[in-house]
């Protein structure tokens, strides 16, 4: 009865009554992340904050606004409008094959005047709420049952292959990766993990023929980066070359020669924790990994102590997002998986990305703050 009356009043405080249950620590720590992010762009454009370090700061500015706004609005609104936000995703990515701009050889983005739109990040975000919203109104039995497990299969398939068509094999796999920890985390039995792993391999001869030249190319420039030197292979060595010689301490601020002498492409998107790397050392890259580890911590932490199915599903699913992004970021820069451009949160130039790592942020939180809510199974009611 305790817990039912504090849930209530939870849920009518005002938005500035929320402010002050937000995580601040959680704002710190991305904050710092994206100082560290400032300062790397700022090296990367030879000690100027144009083009890059200006734009990435207005950006996280906004960004940073529009997470608090998320995580002060009531956990329930974004149940309730969460198929009607996968929708929305979905439709942009539609859009993108019909009016999408071209870049770098690939149609992923379009152009709204003022910024370029990247609909596939925002699907990574409207995916988590579409399917922790599923599993959230779906009985404990039913997730044991192969049927009522089609439709959240439909709802990543349907986005991961207009998105491979763009093509975007990083962000495609992000989306199958991510929705499968949401089946997971939901209760899904793992002999139906294994049934469609087995089925995926037994696909990969059909998917190999289907996938670009370039495509190819990176995988076995990833087996054997030697074969290419110049071509295919030369992004992954330079990277190499770039971090064995920051060695531990690494070669100072400014002072890295395979980035500032252009040797290293992408320095300030994809490659830019070799950067990192380059000029702090393997001090600087641990130190980063240690504060994404802290937050990815935080994050999970959340999860496990919300009261609401959707809740935890939630902010799980968006853990895991931030997770997958650090994770195959610095394995790709490495040589440990194929290069498949995912940028570094918060860290990578690019406006869609930061935008929709802070929104995820912003879900997290109002997970927090509405962390004792209980939350019926249809619509959002008080359970």
């Amino acid at each position: 009865m305790l817990a039912t009356f504090e849930s209530t009043a939870r849920a009518k405080l005002r938005p500035l009554q929320k402010l002050r249950l937000i995580s601040w620590p959680m704002i710190l720590l991305a904050g710092l992340v994206a100082g560290i992010g400032f300062v790397m762009l700022y090296s990367a454009a030879g000690g100027s904050f144009d083009p890059w370090a200006d734009r990435q700061m207005i950006r996280f500015v906004i960004g940073v606004l529009l997470m608090i706004g998320v995580a002060i609005v009531d956990l329930r609104v974004w149940l309730r409008n969460a198929y009607f936000i996968y929708l929305g995703a979905l439709l942009l990515l539609i859009g993108v094959e019909i009016a999408g701009d071209i870049g770098m050889g690939a149609q992923r983005w379009i152009d709204l005047g003022i910024f370029q739109l990247q609909p596939s990040e925002l699907m990574k975000v409207a995916l988590v709420l579409a399917l922790a919203r599923y599993f959230h109104s779906l009985e404990a039995e039913s997730v044991r049952r192969i049927l009522p497990l089609v439709p959240p299969l439909l709802l990543i398939v349907v986005p991961a292959l207009l998105v491979l068509k763009q093509p975007d094999l990083g962000t495609a796999g992000m989306l199958i990766m991510g929705g499968g920890a949401l089946f997971f985390a939901a209760g899904v039995r793992l002999w139906k993990f294994g049934v469609l792993i087995a089925a995926g391999l037994a696909a990969v001869p059909v998917a190999w023929n289907l996938l670009h030249d370039y495509q190819k190319n990176r995988v076995l420039t990833f087996i054997d980066p030697e074969r290419d030197p110049l071509g295919a292979g030369y992004h992954i060595l330079q990277s190499k070359i770039a971090f064995g010689s920051g060695g531990v301490f690494g070669k100072g601020f400014l002072l890295g020669t395979q980035s500032h002498l252009n040797f290293l492409p992408e320095k300030q998107t994809d490659f830019i924790f070799t950067m990192l790397a380059e000029e702090f050392g393997l001090v600087g890259a641990l130190t980063l990994l240690l504060i994404y580890t802290v937050l990815i911590a935080y994050g999970f932490a959340i999860a496990m102590r919300s009261r609401s199915h959707f809740g935890r599903l939630l902010a799980l699913g968006l853990t895991f997002n931030l997770f997958l992004f650090v994770f195959i970021n610095m394995a790709m820069v490495m040589g440990i998986i194929p290069v498949v451009g995912v940028p570094l949160p918060l860290i990578s130039y690019g406006g869609t990305a930061m935008l929709t790592v802070l929104i995820g942020f912003g879900l997290v939180m109002s997970v927090y703050v509405h962390r004792d809510s209980r939350i019926g199974r249809h619509y959002g009611e008080e359970g």
